[in-house]
């Protein structure tokens, strides 16, 4: 028992270390004791491009009075800031979000496999929604709370479990809904649900239900999907970062979710892995709807993540992905790039940086292929809301066989 003893105390100061540095390097990357801010600025060609509109008309937007009017710094035209990109959507009719009776877009990005870039795909994801105008809701459901982290959070020390979804899924809530769990971040369009590993509590609790269990699961999956719909009117898009396994919480973000992104790597075995991953959902969604437990999805669809273009084997697995999946694997996918690593160092995007982190080349490369590889799936969102795809997209949504 001595024995025992010792190594959990030598796990928990490993664990305790950890922690500390975790803090460290976020003290590193944001002042101590601060959030994140986002200091990132866009030039007005490029604000241009992002509106769908000539640099000419923000210009007269500016000179008639509809927009405020920017003043040069050191005979230079300063960058435009989120919220003044976003002011200028409004102003210029140029917003893209979901119309009044367009179901907001839940979308559940999942692998049981771990190490596939699933929450650095999500946070780019929702920061290339912002960009565009999007409302976005992140929920991170995964007690790891690697979303979280890229946020700014540090799980440890900044969230309680008072702020997760714990007190509004547990096996004693002492919240009715969602809304005391929402925090803002740097992006004013983009709101989120933090995690920490105190939400794990909810797994436990739910195993422990003894012989009711099933009607407490059952009610626990429809209370999620509940509460995530009622938030979810306020928003265009909601994004949802289940755990990478197969076990309560997973099972409520499946049934909650209206559609599914499935981030998986070119090499063999994750390609095997999340071959498993599908058949073990196909059950799941047969056994949830076998209990009355409704399972629909807009869209599902696998994007390759960390895809090193100069790399025959990844070639060729992706390849294999392409034979298999058909057009439900997306066209493009995402690049591992030095750039996507440099910027998580710093609890960032690549959408954050104010300017590159390695070469310029390196860095505009990888914002392209983010916004192309990303960009397919915005597609797939105006498409359920019956917009019409934009022409340079043509062919990204088709519907799987």
């Amino acid at each position: 028992m001595a024995e025992l003893n010792s190594e959990a105390a030598r796990i928990a100061d490993l664990a305790s270390a950890g922690e500390k540095m975790v803090e460290r390097l976020r003290q590193q990357s944001i002042l101590p004791e601060a959030r994140k801010t986002l200091n990132v600025t866009w030039g007005i060609a490029e604000v241009a491009q992002m509106l769908g509109c000539s640099p000419n008309r923000i210009r007269k937007a500016e000179e008639d009075g509809r927009l405020p009017e920017i003043e040069p710094e050191n005979g230079k035209r300063p960058g435009y800031s989120i919220d003044q990109v976003l002011n200028m959507r409004e102003v210029l009719d140029a917003s893209p979000r979901r119309g009044a009776n367009d179901r907001p877009a839940i979308i559940a990005v999942q692998n049981f496999k771990g190490g596939v870039g699933k929450s650095t795909v999500t946070t780019h994801l929702a920061h290339k929604l912002a960009v565009g105008g999007y409302r976005v809701l992140v929920v991170d459901c995964d007690s790891q709370a690697t979303t979280t982290t890229l946020f700014g959070f540090n799980p440890h020390f900044n969230v309680s479990r008072e702020q997760t979804l714990y007190p509004y899924l547990s096996i004693d809530p002492t919240q009715s809904d969602l809304l005391y769990a929402i925090q803002k971040t740097p992006w004013p369009n983009v709101d989120l649900i933090p995690s920490n590993l105190e939400l794990f509590d909810v797994e436990y609790e739910l195993a422990a239900t003894g012989a009711d269990g099933q009607s407490v699961l059952t009610a626990r999956f429809r209370k999620l999907k509940t509460g995530l719909f009622d938030l979810a009117r306020d928003y265009d898009i909601v994004l949802l970062d289940p755990p990478p396994a197969l076990g309560t919480i997973s099972l409520a973000v499946m049934q909650a979710a209206n559609s599914l992104l499935v981030p998986l790597a070119a090499t063999t075995p994750d390609f095997c892995s999340t071959v498993q991953f599908l058949s073990m959902m196909e059950q799941v969604v047969a056994q949830l709807q076998s209990a009355d437990i409704d399972v629909s999805y807009e869209f599902v669809r696998l994007i390759c993540s960390k895809y090193s273009a100069g790399d025959p084997s990844h070639e060729m697995v992706r390849q294999i992905m392409d034979q298999t999946f058909g057009p439900a694997m997306l066209p493009v996918p995402i690049f591992e790039s030095a750039e996507i690593s440099h910027a998580a160092m710093r609890m960032m995007t690549v959408y954050e940086l104010e300017k590159p982190i390695g070469a310029p080349k390196t860095h505009k490369r990888c914002r392209v292929n983010l916004d192309e590889a990303l960009g397919q799936v915005e597609q797939l969102v105006r498409r359920s809301w019956g917009r019409v795809t934009p022409p340079n997209a043509e062919g990204i949504v088709d519907e799987a066989a």
